[in-house]
């Protein structure tokens, strides 16, 4: 065989076994009920943080846990904890997405993304205007 032909089945292994693990990586989004039901299998809930609940983070003891609580789009609430630091603005996020399983009741997240509000006011910018005297 030639080079390039070992080169291209190469890539294209590569390609296979990227698409693969992108499915495999990708999970399901279920709502907190659905992740009770299926105990120590891995979900993706997406939700907003309650912030009227105790946001629990005091590195001092033990940098690498944190607890909150998050609202599923079915409105069911539940306590989340997380083996990791604190993101930064966390209290500021409109939305969340948490990658983790159901265990004893509480979901212990392996991954947060955050959607956070954005600097901009939808797209509209503030201009001030000054007169200029002379």
């Amino acid at each position: 065989m030639k080079k390039t032909h070992i080169i291209g089945i190469i890539v294209i292994a590569l390609a296979i076994g990227a698409i693969i693990s992108t499915i495999n990586d990708a999970g399901t989004y279920v709502t907190f009920a659905q992740a009770r039901q299926h105990p120590d299998m891995e979900f993706t809930v997406i939700g907003e943080l309650n912030k009227s609940r105790d946001i629990t983070y005091d590195p001092e003891v033990n940098v690498n846990l944190f607890s909150f609580y998050v609202i599923d789009k079915d409105g069911d609430e539940q306590k989340i904890i997380f083996h990791g630091t604190k993101p930064q603005d966390f209290e500021r996020s409109e939305q969340i997405t948490l990658q983790g399983k159901m265990v004893d009741g509480t979901f212990i997240c392996t991954k947060i993304l955050m959607k956070c509000p954005s600097k901009y006011n939808d797209g509209k910018e503030e201009v001030e205007i000054r007169s200029i005297e002379s």
